[in-house]
């Protein structure tokens, strides 16, 4: 299962929805909002701006609005043979699976059209319309998606109805990707895309990202998960330094796609 966030985080990604309702509010009104002290929403603030996802301003904050990766229509001509690799790796050892709860993104875009060439029945659960239609090339692969509010940068269905939908299945494996992938867990750049993400950790049992080497080393919008032995990184490189350290003290287990 996943696990639940530090209150840090949790509060930190409260600022940030806050400053997203609000982008210009001061001090005080977040930490009256939130109901903590302004000491703390400065902390805070700093260290959200050292981020990069925030800028101080007299009193207060503004919210970043600059994406931290491209969209979803552009990363699909990036990084094309990694997430290829990345993706029949992780069909190799996964469409064995009776269940997958899948998310949205270009590497897992690369997974279903993997995926649809095995010849046997399997349930796909998602969120992400380019991921149903590419598995709708095979008949055989029942595919349940999930309602809710279209986002349409990166094609997925988010919001309460999404979420409360999500709540009807227990699933064995989740397989989503990254925006970021650092020593402190796995991240989401959009924060509605995030939740759904979050949720999905929440429902599974065992969690697979999968991310290209360039996702190392960065922290994104929201964190879905820290490493634990639940999580399993297929990747196109090893992870170094630290974030390897990371990775084996939290007990996740790390497959590098062969040839890379």
């Amino acid at each position: 299962m996943g696990v639940e966030k530090s209150r840090k985080v949790v509060r930190q990604d409260n600022i940030l929805m806050t400053l997203e309702r609000n982008p210009a509010l001061r001090v005080v009104q977040i930490a009256e909002e939130l109901g903590v002290s302004t000491e703390t929403v400065r902390r805070d603030l700093a260290e959200l701006e050292s981020l990069g996802r925030l800028s101080r301003t007299y009193g207060g904050a503004i919210k970043n609005t600059n994406r931290f990766e491209p969209a979803l229509s552009e990363r699909l001509s990036l990084k094309v043979s990694e997430r290829r690799a990345i993706a029949a790796e992780a069909v190799s050892r996964y469409a064995t699976e009776e269940v997958l709860l899948l998310g949205g993104g270009a590497t897992l875009i690369q997974f279903a059209r993997a995926l649809r060439e095995v010849s046997r029945r399997i349930t796909v659960i998602t969120p992400a319309y380019p991921i149903a239609v590419e598995l709708a090339a095979n008949p055989i692969i029942e595919i349940v998606m999930l309602p809710g509010i279209f986002e349409p940068q990166e094609h997925i269905t988010v919001g309460p109805d999404t979420l409360r939908a999500m709540d009807s299945y227990n699933v064995r494996t989740a397989i989503i990707g990254a925006s970021g992938v650092s020593t402190e867990g796995v991240s989401e750049a959009l924060l509605r895309a995030g939740e759904v993400y979050g949720a999905m950790v929440q429902k599974s049992e065992q969690t697979v990202v999968l991310a290209d080497s360039d996702k190392f080393d960065k922290r994104a919008l929201v964190l879905l998960t820290e490493w634990n032995a639940a999580t399993t990184l297929v990747t196109d490189v090893a992870p170094q330094g630290a974030l390897r350290t990371a990775l084996d003290r939290g007990g996740a287990k790390v497959i590098v796609a062969p040839g890379n």
